[in-house]
């Protein structure tokens, strides 16, 4: 999209975004809820309105300044509170309900697919709206893969890690969440150095491949 006024990049990759982390967030509230744990209900997070998940930094600036200087973009909402003692197998559940993170990412992803080989079947009948919406279902695509492909490092509070803490022994465990504190500082150090696209390209750039072969998009 090379070709697109950074005005246009706004406009075509503000929906995707918002709602890719909206579901994400809501997805994982979702998971708890029907693993016994009801505090993102309560705290009416379980809504797909994406007011109630933006966090300011993660949802707005961060998408806004690497879709200005980077070639892909990831960002986050609110983290949806769980209580892992409302859980019934506490370690099992916590795995389970940080999944749920990914695979919403990864059931939007095949929704902008989908929409995006739609648009290119009855790109006739769409005229004037067919371009837009099919780099929109692009962009869905995109940032779908790059948070579901990030989200699964496992770094602290990442949902990756909450994986591997299910399966580590307790005493390595409670080391290994330690780091929890310094996950974002650690991650922006990532992102700078360039060494966090180094990891996410290799997965990013097959998983795309991949469904646009499948697709034939």
């Amino acid at each position: 999209m090379a070709e697109l006024t950074l005005i246009q990049k706004i406009c075509i990759w503000a929906i995707p975004v918002i709602f890719a982390v909206t579901v994400h967030e809501a997805a994982h509230g979702w998971a708890a809820s029907k693993l016994g744990d009801q505090t993102a209900k309560m705290l009416g997070r379980l809504s797909l309105n994406p007011i109630k998940h933006i966090d300011p930094l993660g949802t707005v600036v961060l998408p806004l300044l690497m879709l200005a200087m980077s070639p892909f973009i990831f960002g986050w909402a609110k983290p949806v509170p769980v209580d892992w003692r409302n859980l019934g197998k506490p370690r099992r559940d916590m795995a389970l309900v940080a999944l749920a993170g990914p695979a919403a990412n990864l059931l939007m992803l095949v929704f902008w697919a989908l929409l995006a080989k739609a648009v290119l079947l009855f790109e006739g009948a769409l005229s004037d709206i067919a371009l837009p919406m099919f780099y929109m279902a692009l962009a869905g695509v995109s940032i779908n893969i790059v948070l579901m492909v990030l989200n699964l490092l496992p770094l602290p509070p990442l949902d990756g890690s909450r994986v591997v803490s299910s399966l580590l022994p307790p005493r390595i465990e409670y080391q290994y969440s330690r780091l929890e504190r310094y996950g974002l500082v650690i991650l922006i150090l990532l992102l700078i150095t360039g060494v966090l696209g180094k990891l996410l390209w290799p997965p990013v750039a097959a998983v795309q491949s991949l469904v646009y072969h499948l697709l034939g998009i």
